[in-house]
């Protein structure tokens, strides 16, 4: 996509959706619910969420300023001191964090040149990596992908199958660059994965490969797709 216009257009409406479902789980979670480093419960997943978007609000604030953001380092789920300072936030102010943060990210994408979206070359940072994809990663699929993740722990599959497909439908309507589309159907692979929903997840799953083959090499290590691999339609997709 060279219109940079279309794309700006395309990142809010992304960014927006799952801003807009973070706030749609804060509102429905029970009150004082119960987590883990293992299950996390709905605060501190936005809370972290948002620290991960608020990553990505300052690396362009530091492209606005002529200057090199900051490295961030792999982030460990599991990691109980995470989840506890996550954990500790109230409901409340992570909801307003999360509105704020998620309106700065846009503003950021609207005074973004179009070199600065589209050019890896012109910040040797991005290590070669398109800036505008980056963004749709860490604020879009990402969460997204937590977000099903929730509902697929709490015993919520079909809610989890239905937040990806309407991510993949919004992406289409947005008419999203096909590595953006492709991200939003490999969530649904997942999703449909381990919902039992084995040959929705395949079909899927053949999609995010056809518009982003980049997913393909996690595919063929990603715990969620293990009941495809265990019944052979892994091998047969990735085969194709």
């Amino acid at each position: 996509m060279t219109d940079v216009k279309q794309l700006r257009s395309v990142m809010i409406g992304l960014l927006g959706f799952a801003a807009t479902q973070e706030q749609v789980l804060l509102a429905a979670s029970p009150d004082e619910e119960a987590g883990s480093p293992q299950q996390w419960a709905a605060v501190p997943l936005v809370a972290h969420n948002t620290e991960f978007k608020q990553q990505q609000v300052q690396r362009l604030q530091a492209i606005q300023a002529g200057s090199v953001p900051p490295e961030f380092g792999e982030v460990d789920h599991a990691s109980a001191e995470l989840y506890q300072r996550c954990a500790s936030l109230p409901c409340a102010a992570v909801a307003q964090h999360s509105r704020e943060v998620s309106g700065q990210l846009a503003d950021g994408v609207l005074a973004l040149g179009a070199d600065d979206l589209l050019d890896p070359a012109r910040h040797p940072w991005l290590r070669g990596r398109q800036l505008w994809l980056q963004l749709i990663v860490r604020g879009f699929w990402h969460p997204t992908g937590h977000l099903g993740e929730y509902y697929l722990k709490h015993g919520q599959p079909a809610q989890a199958v239905g937040l990806a497909a309407q991510a993949v439908a919004t992406a289409g309507y947005l008419d999203a660059p096909a590595p953006a589309r492709g991200m939003a159907s490999y969530n649904l692979a997942c999703a449909s994965a381990r919902a039992g929903q084995q040959d929705q997840a395949a079909a899927a799953l053949r999609e995010a490969i056809g518009l982003n083959p980049d997913v393909k090499a996690n595919a063929s290590r990603d715990p969620d797709l293990a009941s495809l691999r265990d019944n052979g339609q892994l091998a047969a997709v990735l085969a194709n």
